[in-house]
């Protein structure tokens, strides 16, 4: 509007100085009669714009391309504004409905069990074979302990053993030879009571005929004196025959005793072979050695901190907003992007999720029950388990992770068009 008023201007402008530069003098009172028209013109131009009647308006040839529409004038552009709006907003409803199929963090992190290898004995340590960063298998050597003291130890306990054996096997001897006295004791008593069986006979047969006159009194008394005399040799065999058998009792429990001091002797054998096992500090599980502080010459105490050791069973802990728990469960597949190895795609599982957010199991764990209360979303830890983990290169405990947990299996829009 402003540019027509303004064109208007120039043109009734270029008509009066287009005018004849001179008329006759007839025509000189109609140029007065024509100045008040002008001089009354005036007041009106300077009226605002709102409350100035807008006049008809005659729109010159020049002007009417610059007051087509957009569209008219600029095609081309506008019909690739037009594709490119709808290619945004095509891609932004398949984008937002991928999206809606996954849950994502950044909070995640490589954990591992580490602890630290220590030996249980002390001693100098003889030889190092591993290095930091090191690679080894179940059972391989880490360090070795001066085993001198150790083998003079059991060289020890070995001789003890010895003497054990050898003791329990003179009491086995000794009852032997205590069996055969009791086999000779038990036939004196029979021989005992052979003669006193004789001699009750003939005290008998002699009382008899001393009581029917035809024996003397020296004969009856003297065959009665040896019928006692062999009750006392029979009640002295059986003595030592009891004396025999209480010795077999005696020599049992000192069999028992040596039996029990063999047993203890092998004990102590046996802990000093573990000893002797223990100057070899070896690796239980593959794994890597880290922060490795042995070297050879120094002198280890019973569990000082040889090394570190990171096993290969890893896995990835994600710290996941409670908000994002609603569809995950364990099993759910999992892409899994390391910060160290950009390029390489690992894939897993779910393994478990934390029953209880990262904050309740804390050393310190927040008491909400006291102060001011701000509500803040909580993360709960999920396990992750790596199923092909790579093999050339390190994982340890506290690398940067970011997984992405498909939480709904069906197929996106963007994947349904993939397929086609």
């Amino acid at each position: 509007m402003f540019e027509d008023t303004v064109l208007e201007r120039d043109q009734e402008g270029h008509e009066s100085s287009e005018g004849p530069p001179s008329a006759p003098a007839a025509h000189e009172p109609n140029v007065t009669s024509e100045r008040p028209e002008v001089t009354a013109r005036a007041p009106a131009q300077e009226r605002p714009a709102s409350k100035q009647p807008t006049p008809p308006e005659t729109v010159s040839p020049e002007v009417t391309p610059q007051r087509r529409g957009f569209l008219r004038r600029r095609p081309v552009v506008s019909a690739i504004g037009a594709v490119l709006l709808a290619a945004t907003l095509g891609g932004g409803t398949l984008y937002m409905n991928y999206t809606e199929h996954f849950e994502s963090t950044d909070d995640a992190f490589i954990a591992a069990r580490q602890f630290a290898l220590a030996p249980k004995i002390s001693g100098y340590i003889t030889a190092v074979p591993v290095t930091d960063n090191q690679h080894v298998a179940a059972g391989d050597v880490i360090a070795r302990i001066d085993d001198r003291d150790y083998r003079v130890a059991l060289a020890q306990a070995e001789a003890q053993v010895a003497a054990a054996q050898a003791s329990i096997q003179n009491v086995d001897a000794q009852l032997d030879v205590q069996q055969a006295q009791i086999s000779a004791n038990q036939a004196q008593v029979d021989q005992a009571q052979a003669a006193l069986t004789f001699a009750q006979q003939q005290a008998t047969r002699y009382q008899h005929l001393e009581q029917t006159g035809y024996g003397t009194v020296q004969n009856s008394e003297q065959y009665t004196s040896q019928l006692r005399q062999q009750q006392a040799s029979l009640l002295s065999a059986q003595a030592t025959l009891n004396l025999a058998q209480r010795q077999v009792e005696s020599l049992k429990a000192q069999r028992k005793s040596a039996v029990a001091n063999l047993a203890q002797a092998e004990a102590q054998r046996d802990q000093a072979e573990l000893n002797l096992s223990y100057t070899t500090v070896t690796a239980a599980q593959p794994g890597r050695v880290v922060s490795l502080s042995a070297a050879v010459g120094q002198f280890a105490q019973a569990g000082t901190n040889l090394t570190m050791f990171v096993p290969d069973q890893t896995w990835v802990t994600a710290n996941f907003k409670e908000i994002q728990l609603d569809q995950m469960r364990p099993g759910e597949k999992v892409t899994l992007k390391i910060d160290a190895y950009p390029g390489r795609t690992i894939r897993g599982h779910v393994e478990s999720v934390q029953p209880g957010s990262g904050t309740a199991f804390s050393l310190l764990p927040a008491q909400n029950a006291t102060g001011n209360y701000v509500k803040i979303v909580q993360r709960v830890p999920v396990k992750i388990v790596m199923d092909n983990p790579p093999t050339d290169v390190a994982l340890g405990p506290g690398m940067s992770v970011v997984p992405t947990v498909r939480i709904n299996p069906a197929p996106s829009l963007l994947e349904r068009l993939g397929k086609l």
